[in-house]
């Protein structure tokens, strides 16, 4: 089972020719709302992708949060643990260009209410996975993990947005999944401090711990116990990259929760990140795991680099 404390949101769609730069106005036709927010896209991609999943979140007592709980109930999510907020249901906007990149601000609204004291103690233990973000407080997330990792769950973090991460949440990890701006960020190095197996290197020093650095359309890495995997992207024609990373993350952990390796676990994720770039949204595009097997033959697996 797979322990999601995290952000949901109502995702507000803008598709434009252009994304526009400081100071300008771009015009669209219209736009789309779907459900969205790091925690419940990785909850609903995990879910999608054959594993048992529980939401804590928090909601607003407005228009969007019906919907929004509904839609991640629809994608297979226990939502339970999903509270109501004096506070008004996040909302992100999101400009999606014709090449499928895109723009995002964020309004956290209910999001900031939501604290590692929601997660029950009998949810934790031996057999669990705790995935965490960083779109809640972080310092909840952080509380969260060290719960997690008290209580024998398998703890991962992916370290989205970016920020300092304390040695002791470091310690305390069992996988950390990060873009090689975060891994940057995670493993306080600079721009010239080496590349993203470099980065990798440098967080797993001294630790029990595997990390999982994303590199877009180039593919991803992970490192664990001194060895290295490399696998490549699935190619695709994107219409919207925003789900991606997302994706990425739910179905690994989906993977790891149902207890396939790691080597098999990236290469399923690298799969499911592709498909999520095939349609617009981020939940409303996360494959299925029947889409994932179907076009996994596409892939070649990891490659071992030593």
């Amino acid at each position: 089972m797979i322990i999601i404390p995290g952000s949901i949101n109502a995702d507000l769609l803008f598709p434009v020719q252009t994304l526009p730069a400081p100071g300008e106005t771009v015009l669209c036709p219209s736009y789309t709302m779907a459900p969205g927010g790091k925690g419940a896209n990785q909850a609903a991609a995990a879910a999608k992708a054959g594993a048992e999943v529980r939401f804590i979140g928090h909601v607003g007592d407005d228009a969007y949060g019906p919907v929004v709980r509904q839609l991640l109930a629809d994608a297979g999510v226990e939502v339970a643990g999903l509270a109501v907020s004096p506070r008004p249901t996040a909302v992100a906007v999101i400009g999606v260009d014709a090449h499928g990149e895109n723009q995002i601000i964020v309004a956290s609204g209910a999001n900031l209410d939501t604290h590692a004291g929601q997660v029950p103690d009998e949810l934790l233990g031996p057999g669990t996975t705790l995935l965490c973000q960083n779109e809640i407080r972080t310092e909840e997330s952080f509380r969260a993990l060290l719960r997690g990792r008290a209580r024998r769950a398998r703890t991962i973090l992916n370290l989205a947005p970016a920020t300092s991460l304390p040695g002791e949440v470091l310690d305390a990890l069992d996988l950390l999944v990060v873009n090689e701006l975060e891994a940057r960020t995670a493993a306080r190095a600079g721009a010239g401090d080496g590349d993203a197996r470099a980065l990798a290197e440098r967080l797993v020093a001294g630790r029990d711990l595997a990390v999982v650095v994303t590199l877009g359309a180039k593919g991803a890495i992970a490192l664990q116990a001194g060895k290295l995997l490399k696998v490549g992207a699935l190619p695709v024609d994107p219409v919207d990259t925003t789900g991606a990373g997302d994706a990425f993350t739910g179905v690994l952990a989906a993977c790891l929760d149902r207890g396939l390796g790691l080597e098999l676990a990236l290469h399923r994720a690298a799969v499911g990140a592709a498909l999520a770039c095939e349609r617009l949204g981020a939940q409303s595009a996360q494959p299925t795991l029947a889409e994932i097997e179907a076009r996994a033959g596409q892939l070649p697996m990891p490659e071992s680099l030593g």
